[in-house]
């Protein structure tokens, strides 16, 4: 394994899921044997992960700087996109039929919503843009919310999570409650208005992305939400939209002799702080429980490192090749971890829950420890949200598009993108379960182990 591999595992992302969706990612830092390169095309130099800002600005509040912005998001997409063939979409024509539209865009936050309209087309939770207000380091991620998080939960917009410290956990609104309406528009209506606006009106993965993004707007704008409680009362409060930034990390926490391990993210400082923690935390303990399911994913070698605790060394975690045919192999090596002596990968029994936010790295390791039998997974089926990027692209405006640019299988050639990692136990959250915090999956995680 030679040092252009290692080089091209240290920019791979898989972006950061942040917020309301599947924002899921994979990164870096330079170590030896994270993994191998294959085939017969040189893979090219690869740059930091950084925005550079030496581009001259232009400004979208004119019909010239918004074409010069359009045409370089399509134009990079056209070049760097994993896939020349798109999908079987017609690429050219989401270009003739989005440019006169984005030109007469009122505002900015008009036009960076039809540059989504257009790369929503592709199904592709990583190919993404970001206007210059909104783009962010992946580790210190920042998102607008109103405050509430909500899921699909048995058919209905639920809201499954309130921040404690918005607006929004002022007023009635209680986790478990159904929206039922959007600025007086009822939800179906509106989801159906989306959809349609994106050419995807019957799929059901943008339908999820749709409902996670049910309040996207400008920090400072408000919105009016209408929701029925748990007794069928219809109420309703004007919520504003403000910056939030959510704080990465893990926990850990002993249920008697259960080990129980939540891992947010993966980046270098997070991989080697649970890895320092894990061999106190296991003391005594028969069984772990690896929470998963708020986890969209982080840095490729840190997922590794993580992996390494679990996995024996050399376990192949798949490979990424991008369009040209260049690729690698990702694999497990403990002594990354050299900077904690006598740390040896756990054999305990594992098991580990999932949701749909459940992303990129994070799948990676699912996908490998369920074909390992080294695990059993339990919960809901995951993103599918498997691809990669090599770096961050600036935009004439200042900014920010990621672009697709690896496609990822398992060590058994199974591409998870669009498929996701199918739980072992199957596990369906339910309003009842939100309103009286009854957390299933945990429980049958638990039943679980005290069978292994």
């Amino acid at each position: 394994m030679g040092r252009k591999a290692s080089r091209l595992v240290r920019v791979l992302v898989l972006l950061l899921t942040v917020g309301a969706f599947c924002r899921g990612g994979t990164l870096w830092p330079p170590v030896a044997h994270a993994g191998r390169e294959t085939g017969g095309h040189e893979v090219p130099p690869l740059q930091p992960l950084a925005v550079s800002d030496d581009s001259s600005l232009v400004s979208t509040a004119t019909v010239e700087g918004r074409l010069a912005v359009f045409d370089d998001v399509w134009e990079t997409i056209q070049e760097r996109y994993y896939d020349p063939a798109f999908h079987g979409i017609d690429w050219q024509a989401k270009r003739a039929t989005f440019r006169p539209v984005a030109a007469r865009a009122a505002n900015t936050h008009e036009f960076y919503d039809v540059l989504r309209q257009m790369i929503a087309s592709l199904k592709d939770a990583h190919t993404r843009v970001y206007s210059p207000d909104e783009k962010f380091d992946w580790w210190s991620p920042r998102f607008v919310t109103v405050g509430l998080t909500v899921r699909e939960v048995q058919g209905a917009p639920t809201v499954i999570h309130i921040d404690p410290n918005s607006a929004a956990a002022k007023s009635d609104i209680q986790q478990g409650d159904v929206i039922v309406s959007i600025d007086n528009l009822p939800v179906a209506e509106f989801i159906a208005q989306r959809m349609r606006l994106a050419g995807l009106a019957n799929d059901s993965d943008y339908r999820f992305r749709t409902v996670a993004t049910l309040f996207d707007g400008m920090a400072g704008t408000t919105v009016k939400v209408g929701w029925t409680t748990r007794n069928g009362k219809q109420k309703s409060a004007v919520l504003q939209r403000y910056w939030s930034q959510r704080q990465l990390g893990f926990n850990n926490q002993r249920k008697g002799k259960i080990a129980v391990l939540r891992i947010d993210a993966f980046t270098q400082s997070v991989a080697l702080d649970f890895s320092k923690v894990l061999p106190q935390v296991l003391e005594g303990a028969e069984g772990i429980i690896l929470d998963l399911r708020a986890n969209g994913g982080g840095d490729a070698e840190a997922m590794a490192d993580v992996a390494s605790l679990f996995l024996d060394d050399g376990t192949n975690l798949g490979k990424f090749a991008d369009r040209s045919g260049a690729s690698f192999e990702l694999q497990t090596f403990s002594k990354r971890l050299w900077r904690i002596p006598g740390l040896l990968p756990t054999k305990l029994p594992l098991v580990v829950l999932t949701s749909e936010n459940t992303s990129s790295a994070a799948e990676i390791l699912v996908a490998t420890l369920q074909a390992k039998r080294r695990a059993r997974v339990i919960g809901t089926e995951t993103c599918g949200c498997v691809l990669a990027i090599r770096n961050r692209h600036a935009l004439p405006d200042g900014g920010v598009l990621d672009v697709s640019e690896f496609d990822y299988r398992t060590a058994g050639g199974v591409r998870l993108e669009g498929v996701g990692v199918k739980p072992d136990k199957v596990t369906h959250l339910t309003r009842a379960d939100i309103y009286s915090r009854h957390d299933r999956a945990f429980d049958l995680a638990k039943n679980t182990l005290a069978s292994l």
